[in-house]
């Protein structure tokens, strides 16, 4: 039964190599990453059954296998089965989680966009301080002028609130000069009545 175990193995993995070496694409092809990441994953599947052999799990349950061979090959289907499901579940899981393939897909994007890009493609200088300045200088330019917009903007509207300011003070002095006016006037007109009464008042 051990050699039928085996058969069945060997077979199943001729199989999964035909599919394999029929799905195998020319090198000048592109693949895309999603279809990459799903190839490593069958690959690594497929590796990690033929480790964990029908021979090498009988050996681990020798005295099982010997009692009930046939019931050993069905628990062996049934945990392989089993756990290549469980892996690409969780596969599945990590890709959905971190959106993988709109990820990967934009990666291919990116890709694609740049062969028709004529420019040189850029490569560090080996000297670490100028390939940091040639990368962030840009960004801190970008960033230099926004703050000058921003600061421009600002003097403008504090120069408008000085003006506004020194025109209410303007107008403060100009009330202030007529309050002062009024109050002499009122003065000098009390002045004049006191004079008047006191005219009147004087005996004939």
């Amino acid at each position: 039964m051990a050699e039928a175990g085996s058969a069945h193995l060997a077979a199943d993995e001729e199989k999964r190599s035909e599919g394999s070496s029929s799905e195998a694409v020319s090198p000048g092809t592109t693949i895309s990453r999603v279809k990459l990441l799903d190839t490593t994953v069958d690959t690594f599947l497929q590796k990690l059954v033929t480790a964990g052999s029908y021979q090498r799990f009988t050996d681990c349950y020798k005295c099982f296998y010997q009692l009930q061979p046939e019931m050993t090959q069905r628990i062996y289907d049934r945990f392989i089965t089993h756990l290549e499901a469980s892996i690409r579940e969780e596969i599945s899981e990590i890709k959905k989680e971190g959106n993988l393939e709109a990820v990967l897909n934009s990666l291919d994007k990116i890709v694609e966009e740049g062969k028709d890009c004529t420019e040189p493609a850029w490569r560090p200088s080996g000297i670490p301080e100028k390939d940091l300045c040639s990368t962030m200088a840009p960004y801190f330019l970008q960033q230099r002028d926004t703050l000058r917009c921003h600061v421009q903007k600002q003097e403008a509207k504090n120069r408008e609130l000085a003006d506004a300011i020194l025109a209410g003070r303007r107008q403060l002095e100009e009330m202030q000069l007529q309050v002062q006016a009024r109050q002499q006037a009122w003065q000098a007109l009390y002045g004049e009545q006191r004079e008047l009464l006191a005219v009147l008042r004087e005996p004939e």
